[in-house]
């Protein structure tokens, strides 16, 4: 993935680029365009320990902070990709819309519904409270990488209560 930033003002931290440096105010928002994966959107956040390329992390927009989520039902939570291996006391960017290529596990189709199956990965998998809502595949898994999905999100946060 070769994103390049959109706006007009120079001195962005590059999309896949993680810093220790607090390059941007937390919570800024972008446009970003990859001839492979076309215009997505990206937030600018804290990183958390472990974190790897692909993975989904939910995060406070108010303190800018992630967690690798490991899919608790019914937790209502707005939800990002990791475009680094952005790991704590560093920042990057987190896409939020899009062509995101995320971590998934278990057998997935295009237009399937997205699940919270294992930490910061999803699967095709029903499970009650945990769908992602703003989130479809875009693909089958293995595309374009083992273990890799194309995922269509708009701003995809966790299902909140369902009772």
């Amino acid at each position: 993935m070769a994103f390049t930033i959109r706006e007009t003002m120079a001195g962005f931290q590059p999309i896949a680029v993680t810093d220790t440096v607090q390059n941007h105010a937390l919570g800024t928002i972008v446009k970003g365009f990859d001839p492979t994966y076309g215009e997505c959107e990206f937030i600018y956040l804290t990183g958390v320990a472990s974190t790897v390329i692909g993975d989904v992390v939910s995060y406070n927009s108010t303190l800018g902070a992630t967690v690798r989520w490991a899919g608790t039902a019914n937790e209502g939570r707005p939800l990002a990709v990791a475009m680094s291996a952005n790991v704590a006391s560093q920042y990057g960017w987190y896409q939020i819309g899009g062509n995101a290529v995320v971590n998934t596990s278990g057998t997935l189709a295009a237009g399937n519904p997205v699940y919270w199956q294992a930490t910061a990965t999803l699967s095709a998998t029903a499970v009650a409270g945990k769908q992602v809502l703003g989130a479809v595949a875009a693909g089958a898994n293995g595309t374009p990488s083992t273990n890799k999905t194309v995922i269509n999100i708009d701003r995809p946060h966790s299902q909140g209560a369902i009772t």
